[in-house]
């Protein structure tokens, strides 16, 4: 029985020999079958090493990424996380020569340079106007441009740049942190608010009008003065044509056409057109006659009422007629004498 299976073994092995080959074609296929496997075999062991090397990059990236351990902020290199840190350190390397002024970065302080030597880089090529860093020319463009990117969130407002609209969201915040160090305690929405007011408990007037010497606390002031020597008019009345150096002198004169009288007294209901009018009025009620005459001893409600007054005693008479060249101490009395030149009725 043992015989018969070792030779039936042998019968297969021979079989299988024979038929390998016979059929040369079928050895061709086995041949470039297992060419095929070894080649997909060596792809997979490439692929799973690219797929190791870029592993390791990506951990060595993450490696070489530098993190703030004060504000987590990721860093590109060490050198740049260094600067970084001088924010969180105050650390101020860079010193201005001039001004002894520091900086964290050599960039600032090059940027900074150009306040002491005036260099404008920077150039708008719609206006030729000049600046020392880009950020300001940007800024300026949207004049030309219109763009107001900064939109105010409560009431749809755009400004063109955001330190305007932080200034804006005061208004809706009610937010004042400027308050006056004096007694007085008032508190502002921006500094310069605050630093004019300032001026009042100071008594510093740093504007001072060229024509007369005059000085005053605010650029605004001083304007307004200067219209007096250059005779500028710019608000008119759109009724009579009168014009005024001061857009609130036309305001007031304007109740005249319209008749408003938004001033009452809260004594008689009486109304007036100005406030000083109304404050004059009120002393009729309280009987007080603030302004004194130092000759004799005359009291007079307003200010102007004594200066009127005043002239019977220096003997001045400001008010000259262009006809005749005859002088009077008061503007009503100048009138009614004008008339005997233009044949007018009294």
């Amino acid at each position: 029985m043992a015989f018969i299976k070792e030779e039936s073994e042998d019968v297969k092995i021979e079989e299988t020999f024979s038929v390998k080959q016979e059929d040369p074609q079928e050895q061709t296929d086995l041949v470039k079958e297992y060419e095929r496997s070894k080649e997909e075999e060596h792809h997979v062991k490439i692929e799973d090493k690219t797929h190791l090397e870029t592993d390791d990059i990506l951990k060595m990236r993450d490696k070489r990424c530098f993190t703030c351990s004060q504000c987590g902020k990721s860093l590109a290199n060490k050198s740049k996380l260094k600067i970084h840190m001088r924010i969180h350190n105050r650390e101020k390397l860079f010193t201005c020569t001039q001004c002894g002024k520091n900086f964290n970065q050599s960039s600032n302080l090059n940027q900074h340079m150009r306040i002491h030597t005036g260099e404008k880089l920077f150039t708008c090529t719609q206006c030729g106007k000049s600046f020392s860093n880009s950020t300001n020319l940007n800024q300026h463009m949207r004049i030309h441009t219109g763009e107001k990117p900064f939109t105010c969130t409560q009431c749809g407002k755009s400004f063109s740049q955001s330190s305007n609209l932080n200034h804006h969201m005061r208004i809706h915040t009610g937010e004042k942190p400027f308050t006056c160090s004096h007694q007085c305690g008032k508190s502002f929405s921006q500094s310069p608010y605050l630093n004019h007011h300032m001026r009042i408990h100071t008594g510093e007037k740093p504007f001072t009008c060229s024509q007369c010497g005059k000085s005053f606390s605010q650029s605004s002031s001083l304007n307004l003065h200067m219209r007096i020597h250059t005779g500028e008019k710019p608000f008119t009345c759109t009724q009579c044509g009168k014009s005024f150096s001061q857009s609130s002198n036309l305001n007031i004169h304007m109740r005249n056409h319209t008749g408003e009288k938004p001033f009452t007294c809260l004594q008689c209901g009486k109304s007036f057109s100005q406030s000083t009018s109304l404050n004059r009025h009120m002393m009729i009620h309280t009987g007080e006659k603030e302004f004194m005459c130092l000759k004799c001893e005359n009291t007079f409600i307003t200010a102007a009422e004594l200066k009127r007054h005043q002239r019977v005693h220096t003997g001045e008479k400001p008010y000259k007629c262009s006809q005749c060249s005859k002088k009077f101490a008061r503007s009503g009395t100048l009138k009614t004498h004008e008339r005997i030149h233009t044949g007018e009725k009294l």
